[in-house]
């Protein structure tokens, strides 16, 4: 089947090419307007853009992963993400409706959102299902919560084919450096190519429930094919480990010494203190188990981060 991924030249949208093809697929991967070659670019503040790629593409699904996923960055620019993660979705899922009207023939469409729109949860209630309530903390949460409804809206208006992914955390070799475990492995790196030995951190208290980046890739190629439409689905462990914890399996993993030093600048006001998941829905309609150990993927992080070396493999 032919998918269209946007935001494929990010982090995610790398592996999930990956996955796609080795599940068989025909992935047409699609980019920012800024964003280089081979991608398809579109601005997807563009509504007849979005649709004359969708046209161009002829998909059977599309994946929707464009967009604006840095918290500190919608916190600085909120209407600018609200624009492109919830507008941007919409202009999506119409051009995806529209296409789908013209040929007559099934699209699906998943959209994929963020454990971000859950927010701030008693912590008696965690693992967190998709029942929660959503109380979105700061504008790219909000963003999401209104690229949901969007979703929900055409599927329902429409009967669109439209399914929602809810990933927690996600790490693995090639994530962005302003992402926490990726800034942590660069600064190691650094450290041990001879930089100063001292580390700036955030909030190393905060407990997050992290997934390796390929194992969401893989959740997302089997929502695609069996995921219920109309539906929500955690994409998470179940488990949750403290900061400060990747942090020390970090510094071990590097062998190197360190002085750690808090950074203000790496603090947020509406910072989680904790956030986890339960994906028992997603493993029961798909199969999902993760593949990746916390270890396994800060191994290949690391890895990823040093000169001349490349991440391993799955334990």
């Amino acid at each position: 089947m032919r998918v269209l991924v946007t935001g494929a030249t990010g982090f995610v949208g790398r592996h999930l090419l990956d996955a796609l093809r080795r599940a068989g697929h025909e992935p047409i991967a699609v980019g920012g307007p800024h964003d280089a070659p081979p991608a398809l670019t579109v601005d997807l503040l563009d509504a007849s853009a979005v649709r004359a790629i969708v046209d161009t593409a002829a998909p059977g699904a599309i994946v929707h992963l464009g967009g604006q996923a840095f918290v500190p960055q919608s916190i600085a620019d909120p209407l600018g993400t609200l624009a492109v993660n919830a507008t941007g979705t919409a202009h999506v899922l119409e051009a995806a409706r529209a296409y789908r009207d013209r040929v007559q023939a099934p699209l699906r469409v998943l959209v994929v959102s963020s454990a971000e729109v859950y927010g701030i949860q008693r912590p008696e209630r965690m693992p967190l299902d998709e029942g929660a309530a959503v109380r979105p903390t700061n504008a790219y949460a909000a963003s999401k919560v209104a690229a949901e409804a969007y979703a929900l809206a055409w599927q329902r208006s429409y009967g669109l084919d439209c399914v929602i992914a809810r990933p927690f955390n996600h790490i693995g070799p090639g994530q962005d450096e302003r992402f926490v475990v990726a800034s942590f492995a660069r600064q190691l790196a650094d450290i041990a190519a001879g930089a100063p030995a001292v580390m700036h951190v955030g909030n190393l208290a905060a407990e997050r429930d992290f997934l390796d980046v390929r194992d969401v890739a893989a959740a997302y190629v089997l929502l695609v094919a069996n995921g219920r439409s109309g539906e929500v689905f955690n994409i998470c462990s179940g488990r949750t480990v403290a900061i400060r914890e990747v942090l020390r399996q970090l510094i071990t993993i590097a062998r190197v010494p360190v002085e750690i030093r808090d950074d203000p600048e790496r603090m947020r006001l509406s910072d989680l203190p904790i956030l986890s998941g339960d994906a028992t829905k997603l493993r029961a309609e798909t199969g999902w188990a993760p593949r990746y150990t916390l270890e396994a993927s800060l191994r290949d992080i690391y890895a990823a981060a040093r000169p001349s070396t490349s991440s391993g493999q799955a334990p």
